[in-house]
C-alpha cells in the first residue's frame, strides 16, 4: 500500500507540474514546432544518449572494482540500460538505481551491488554539482532574476557541501555510526570514497568521465533545440541545462517528469529566452531518454536477469 500512495503522489507531482510547464507557454506554438523536427539531429541525441550511457557503465565498473568485485563491461551495460528503462518507469527519479543493486546483488553480493551503485550516483552528482559551480559566473550573467541566482548558488554549494559531509563520515573518530547498521554500512562507503579520492590513478579518469558525461548532456540538450529550431546556443546549454539536471535528481516525480519541465521553462525565462523553447528542449530529452530505455525493456524481456539466482554472500566483498 505504501508504494502504491508513494506512486500515486509521484504521478500527481508530474502531473501537476507538468500542467504548470504547459499553462505558462504556449501550447499550439510548441505543437507547431514539435510537428517540425528534424530527424538528423534527434538522431544526434539518442546516439549521444547512447554513448552516453557506454561511458556512466565505464566509470560503474571502475567503481564496482573498488567495492571488490570484477565485472566484466558488457554485464554491467545490460545493467544499466535496464536500470534506465526502470528509471522511466518506476516513481522517482533513481528508481533504476534499486533494478541495478539488484542485479549487481545477484552477480556478487548485496552490499557490492548496493556500496557502487550509490558511489556512482554520489560521484555523478557531486560531478554536476561541480560543473554547475564551475559554470556559475557565466550563468550569472545570463539569470539577472535575483531568487534564479540564489537558487543556482544554493543547488550548486549546497549539492558540494553535501558531498563533502558524506566523505567526512569516513573519519574514525565518527564512532558512533558503528551502533547502527544504516549508518554503519554509511561510513563504509565513505571509506570507500575516501580512497578513490586519495588514488589519484583512479580518481582522474573517474572524474574525467563524469566531466564528459554532463558535457554531454549538454550537448544532447542543445541539439535537442536544434531539432526544432529552437533559441539555445551551445555555451548556453552548458550553462542554463546542466542546473535543471541537477534539480531533476530530487526524487518527487517519475523519472524527474514535470520537475525538469517547470526547472528547464524557469531556467530559459530567467534567461531571457522564449519559455517554449525550455519547454520543447525539456520534452524531447524526456522523450527520447524514454526511447533509449526502452531498449533496456527489451533486454529486460529477452534476457536471462530475472531467472538467475544470487550467490552466496561471501562471494566476493561480502559480509
Amino acid at each position: 500500500m505504501r508504494k502504491v500512495l508513494s506512486f500515486v503522489a509521484k504521478a500527481a507531482v508530474s502531473g501537476l507540474l507538468l500542467y504548470l510547464a504547459l499553462d505558462f507557454v504556449n501550447f499550439g506554438t510548441v505543437a507547431t514546432r514539435l510537428s517540425r523536427i528534424a530527424p538528423g539531429w534527434i538522431a544526434l541525441v539518442l546516439l549521444l544518449l547512447v554513448v552516453q550511457l557506454f561511458l556512466v557503465t565505464v566509470r560503474w565498473q571502475q567503481l564496482v572494482a573498488q567495492c571488490g568485485a570484477l565485472l566484466p563491461f558488457g554485464l554491467l551495460l545490460r545493467f544499466n540500460f535496464i536500470g534506465l528503462f526502470f528509471n522511466q518507469t518506476l516513481p522517482s527519479s533513481v528508481g533504476g538505481d534499486a533494478m541495478r543493486i539488484w542485479l549487481t546483488a545477484k552477480a556478487t553480493n548485496w552490499r557490492t551491488g548496493t556500496y557502487s551503485v550509490f558511489l556512482d550516483r554520489v560521484v555523478g552528482v557531486v560531478a554536476l554539482a561541480g560543473l554547475v559551480v564551475v559554470c556559475l559566473p557565466w550563468t550569472l550573467q545570463l539569470v539577472h532574476d535575483p531568487v534564479g541566482r540564489t537558487a543556482l548558488m544554493i543547488i550548486g554549494l549546497g549539492s558540494l557541501g553535501a558531498g563533502v559531509v558524506f566523505v567526512s563520515l569516513s573519519w574514525e573518530g565518527f564512532g558512533i555510526l558503528q551502533r547502527w547498521m544504516p549508518t554503519r554500512h554509511l561510513a563504509d562507503v565513505a571509506k570507500i570514497a575516501l580512497h578513490v579520492l586519495r588514488a589519484p590513478g583512479t580518481l582522474a579518469p573517474i572524474i574525467a568521465i563524469s566531466v564528459v558525461i554532463h558535457l554531454m548532456t549538454a550537448v544532447t540538450a542543445w541539439a535537442a533545440a536544434r531539432s526544432v529550431g529552437a533559441d539555445l546556443s551551445l555555451p548556453n546549454a552548458l550553462f542554463l541545462v546542466l542546473p535543471v539536471m541537477l534539480v531533476a535528481i530530487v526524487p518527487i516525480s517519475i523519472a524527474g517528469w514535470g520537475v525538469r519541465e517547470g526547472a528547464m521553462v524557469a531556467a530559459f525565462v530567467y534567461a531571457g529566452l522564449p519559455q517554449a523553447d525550455g519547454l520543447i528542449v525539456s520534452l524531447l530529452f524526456g522523450i527520447t531518454t524514454l526511447v533509449v530505455g526502452a531498449i533496456g525493456g527489451v533486454i529486460w524481456v529477452l534476457g536471462t536477469e530475472r531467472a538467475k539466482q544470487p550467490v552466496a554472500p561471501d562471494a566476493v566483498g561480502g559480509e
